[in-house]
């Protein structure tokens, strides 16, 4: 009974995790629109936009070994409630913006360090807590709503700028941030009974004297291991051609004929289709291993760039909503094959930590693709070069992953103590 009760907490934990990713993620991916009417509004060169969210990205990514830390230090419960309150300050403040350094300063920097502590490192700590035995399933589930919230808030997102204006959809997406974060995480997410365990059953000094008894991973010992920095090439190089897509999408299509708002659709297909294939991946990942359902999803992506391309020469034509469903699908992957991956390699009490650093890297992946992409437009007035480097990456990546090989993990280094 007590097991029972146990799982139906997990996955009504997995469950709030769910919409609190879409929320929050959603507004991320919701920049694609933003993007537009940021460049309508004030004339500033894409690479300056595209700043907007590599800055976003960016702080995301530093402070994540901090929110990982926090999380496994006071428990990710605390940090997603203080997250999704700086989060919401952050999108009040960028309502108001009117210059550059603005947007920079209020999206980048405050709704940055707010997306690390409501966002990704904390959830998958929580998550993973919950389900330690089916991380890739799991994470699956609750990163699914990741799509849930890119399909109904970019398409919402542009239907409040064409009707009431950027800095009113802005005030509105923050009004709906806060109105769910914060009684969610207060009555429906606790924290791992694992973390629980270790404060008031066991006790620090008993938890210490336990894990002291065979060496774990450390980050110490992490960065001084091929494999860790092998796997942060594959969270580099697939999140720059993920990224660099998601956020010019909209830009593109507009460019080639596509209006504003059919653009914002095919924005939200890809969340819908992201949805099958975050639950997919996790679960395929699980069975068949890392390696493999990774290099299926990055075929997908390396699809989408030429569906794109041939969108883009035929506007009016049912390709958009093809490269939808393919970026979406595959993109998916990051959300449960990379934390299962780190898991795999690096498991144990350092996860967190060592979770979060390498998120770092996915994030400086991503912020470098987005900025990249609008820097080579203003250079050379078209995505031609863009989509060529994104390709590039595309097919790193995939062959980084089986270098790295999670389905044969090695044991830590024997002096690895916390």
């Amino acid at each position: 009974m007590k097991s029972e009760d146990s799982r139906r907490s997990g996955w009504i934990v997995v469950g709030a995790t769910f919409l609190t990713l879409g929320m929050v993620y959603g507004v991320w991916y919701s920049y694609s629109v933003f993007f537009v009417a940021f460049l309508r509004e004030f004339q500033w060169n894409r690479s300056v936009i595209a700043g907007g969210y590599s800055a976003l990205v960016l702080i995301h990514g530093i402070f994540s070994p901090i929110s990982g830390w926090l999380a496994g230090r006071v428990g990710p419960r605390r940090v997603i409630l203080t997250g999704g309150c700086v989060f919401g300050l952050g999108l009040l403040l960028t309502a108001q913006i009117r210059e550059w350094w603005h947007l920079y300063a209020a999206f980048g920097l405050v709704a940055g360090v707010g997306l690390s502590l409501v966002g990704w490192v904390p959830s998958v700590v929580l998550v993973r807590g919950w389900f330690p035995g089916r991380v890739g399933t799991a994470v699956g589930v609750a990163s699914a709503g990741i799509g849930v919230g890119i399909a109904g808030l970019v398409p919402l997102a542009q239907f409040m700028i064409d009707r009431i204006g950027w800095r009113w959809a802005f005030r509105i997406l923050a009004v709906l941030i806060l109105g769910w974060v914060l009684p969610a995480t207060m009555f429906l997410v606790r924290d791992p009974a694992s973390l629980e365990a270790t404060d008031s059953q066991m006790g620090m000094r008993g938890a210490r004297a336990r894990l002291d008894k065979e060496a774990y991973w450390t980050l110490a010992a992490a960065v001084r291991d091929l494999h860790y920095w092998g796997l942060a090439g594959v969270f580099f190089t697939g999140n720059v051609v993920t990224q660099m897509l998601l956020v010019h999408q909209v830009a593109y299509l507009v460019d080639h004929g596509v209006s504003a708002l059919a653009a914002a659709v095919v924005g939200g297909m890809v969340g819908l289709a992201s949805i099958a294939g975050k639950m997919g991946w996790g679960t395929l990942s699980d069975r068949v291993g890392r390696e493999l359902t990774y290099t299926l999803a990055s075929l997908c992506t390396l699809a989408s760039v030429g569906a794109l391309v041939l969108a883009g020469r035929h506007p009016t034509s049912w390709l958009p909503f093809l490269y939808a469903v393919l970026i979406g699908v595959g993109y998916a992957v990051t959300a449960p094959v990379t934390p299962a991956a780190a898991s795999d390699l690096f498991g144990g009490p350092g996860f967190s930590t060592i979770f979060g650093t390498l998120h770092t890297v996915l994030t400086a992946g991503g912020a470098f693709g987005a900025w990249l992409a609008g820097q080579l437009f203003d250079r050379t007035g078209s995505y031609t070069v863009a989509l060529w480097v994104a390709v590039g990456h595309g097919a790193v990546a995939p062959i980084l992953m089986w270098i790295v090989a999670p389905r044969h993990p090695h044991p830590p280094p024997a002096q690895s103590r916390p």
